[in-house]
């Protein structure tokens, strides 16, 4: 034979704590006997079970080394950026830039600039590289 449950129905999405209105219950809660004869007991200190498996209820799980490399990869990113505009402020002047076959007379900006996006597509080609040996790996 089993006992009905004697907590209140509530829709979902609500809190079975609070009241009708949002704040907490000021009296005793229904169900459970009022006076001398109900137990003095406060917050429950054990481990909150499931409603019917005896279960620890479970919590999403958090990918916290996911962000922090995210994270520390765009304070890197923000970083190398503040940098090269730095670089690219201070350093006006024109300069010789020797190329393979010819020198070019060119304002250094521009050379740094051209630097930094042939960098930027290195970096790029080898991350997909990597990409790619690794999806391979897990096959």
């Amino acid at each position: 034979m089993t006992t009905p449950d004697p907590r209140p129905v509530n829709p979902p999405g609500t809190d079975p704590t609070l009241g009708p209105f949002g704040h907490a219950p000021s009296g005793p809660p229904s169900g459970t006997p009022a006076g001398p004869e109900a137990p003095a007991t406060g917050p429950a200190t054990g481990p909150v079970t499931g409603p019917a498996t005896g279960q620890a209820p479970q919590r999403p799980r958090r990918r916290t080394g996911r962000t922090i490399g995210r994270t520390l990869a765009l304070a890197l990113l923000i970083f190398v950026t503040v940098i090269l505009v730095l670089f690219v402020v201070f350093n006006t002047q024109t300069v010789a830039i020797s190329l393979v076959f010819t020198d070019v007379r060119a304002p250094l900006v521009v050379a740094l600039v051209i630097a930094a996006v042939l960098g930027g597509l290195v970096a790029a080609l080898l991350s997909a590289v990597t990409a790619a040996r690794g999806r391979r790996r897990n096959r």
